[in-house]
């Protein structure tokens, strides 16, 4: 008798969109390829287009499949390694009068309307804009099965919520929204050291952070977060100087 992910590993359709504008780097166009939207994937299935390159929004399992352009390289952080550095520091100094929980993946008008702050304040520009319960549902609670939110309280207050998906290997960082107010905290780069942690805490090797997009300025970010590795060409290489210097020259 199969198991489940066998049979699902034997009958998945990939899907391909038509061009599109890329969100990343003006002026490009895009291509997303994606999973068959009638299949219910499991987490088994999951996990292995995780270390092919795709990511979940919603119900959905995604990755960019450019024609002509092969710029967004998923990324992770080896956790055992990572060390912070001063400005990591700094920030995990700022956040210590701060409450985490982990908490179950489900819609509470507490978290929505935190979302709703953020996006209208934060992304009005943004193809989330204007926000939605439903749309917050089908986006971030639709799939409870595979995740859970990372909160972050000061005196009981929500200020940020992190939601993060389970996988073998580690956790892979779906979204974080967080106070608008809150700046001073840098409460997005919190919430990935927090993550790092807590896979630390689990003894889980990785944490999943999306894609790196060399020349895209809301994505530098995501290099600071070393020791980190990018699938290239469907193997995975480490981020070093190097390597940063070739993608970028």
């Amino acid at each position: 008798m199969k198991s489940e992910s066998e049979n699902q590993e034997e009958s998945i359709k990939l899907y391909r969109t038509g061009e599109h504008p890329c969100s990343y780097l003006p002026g490009q166009q895009a291509r997303t390829l994606f999973l068959d939207p009638e299949l219910h994937f499991n987490r088994s299935l999951y996990e292995q287009l995780t270390h092919l390159g795709f990511r979940r929004s919603g119900m959905h399992l995604y990755r960019p499949d450019c024609e002509s352009c092969g710029a967004c390289m998923p990324t992770r952080v080896r956790v055992a390694s990572f060390r912070p550095k001063r400005r990591f520091r700094r920030v995990l100094k700022a956040n210590s009068d701060l409450d985490i929980r982990v908490v179950p993946c489900q819609y509470s008008r507490e978290h929505y309307r935190l979302y709703e702050r953020y996006i209208s304040q934060r992304h009005r520009n943004g193809d989330m804009y204007p926000p939605s319960p439903d749309a917050y549902r089908d986006f971030l609670t639709s799939r409870s099965d595979l995740s859970f939110i990372m909160e972050f309280r000061k005196d009981g207050v929500l200020l940020a919520s992190a939601f993060t998906d389970r996988l073998v290997t580690g956790l892979s960082a779906t979204y974080t929204c967080f106070e608008p107010e809150e700046d001073a905290r840098s409460l997005g780069t919190f919430a990935i050291l927090s993550q790092i942690q807590y896979c630390q805490s689990q003894q889980l090797p990785f944490l999943y952070l999306g894609y790196w997009v060399p020349g895209s300025q809301q994505m530098h970010y995501k290099a600071d977060f070393q020791p980190m590795e990018l699938l290239i060409n469907r193997q995975w290489r480490p981020l070093g100087e190097d390597l940063i210097r070739s993608l970028t020259d």
